[in-house]
């Protein structure tokens, strides 16, 4: 899926939104907001015009190590698909390689990628695992991500300091409730 309305045709629609909600688009504070926020959508969710493929672009590497790999603590911005408001958390990822790891910062990227979409956390937790273990071929690949969303903090219930925490565990992580285990103690997460 590709954002595929021009910059033109999304700043009309941000100009609608304005008249919308009783604004004056015309109003010299606002004259250039449709623009901007066009321009500043097209950024959030520049996702959509990326591949995990292009992403990772061959930084596989021979390895003969077998031990968890954690990325933690990676920062993530996106936009709940129901409201269009932030949802911003960290994501930890971990896998267990067999014969290659991932250059480090391509987690990050992929990270992003998927977080720069429209999005619910539950369904970025599981995409974001499944394409680590899809490129990896990993043993067992984890995600947890804990984010704070706007559209609860702003809105609605307007609960302030509510965190989601969503986890996948594939293979090893799974089956073996040690590896697990060794996970969220790792992370710092485990109760």
């Amino acid at each position: 899926m590709t954002l595929s309305l021009p910059q033109n045709s999304l700043s009309q629609s941000y100009r609608e939104i304005l008249i919308g909600v009783g604004e004056d688009p015309d109003r010299e504070g606002l004259l250039d907001t449709p623009a901007r926020a066009a321009k500043a959508m097209q950024y959030l969710c520049h996702g959509y015009e990326q591949s995990v493929d292009e992403i990772v672009n061959g930084a596989l590497f021979a390895s003969d190590n077998d031990e968890m790999v954690i990325v933690d603590d990676i920062e993530l911005y996106s936009l709940c698909e129901h409201h269009l408001l932030p949802f911003i958390g960290k994501a930890h990822v971990a896998y267990i390689p067999t014969g290659k790891v991932l250059g480090l910062s391509k987690i990050a990227r992929i990270v992003d990628m998927f977080a720069r979409r429209l999005q619910i956390q539950e369904n970025l937790t599981r995409e974001i695992a499944e394409a680590v273990q899809r490129v990896t071929q990993a043993a067992g690949v984890a995600v947890v991500i804990e984010a704070q969303h706007m559209c609860m903090m702003m809105r609605g219930v307007e609960k302030q300091n509510s965190t989601m925490n969503t986890s996948v565990m594939l293979g090893a992580f799974r089956e073996s409730s040690n590896t697990r285990q060794e996970f969220l103690q790792l992370i710092g997460r485990s109760k």
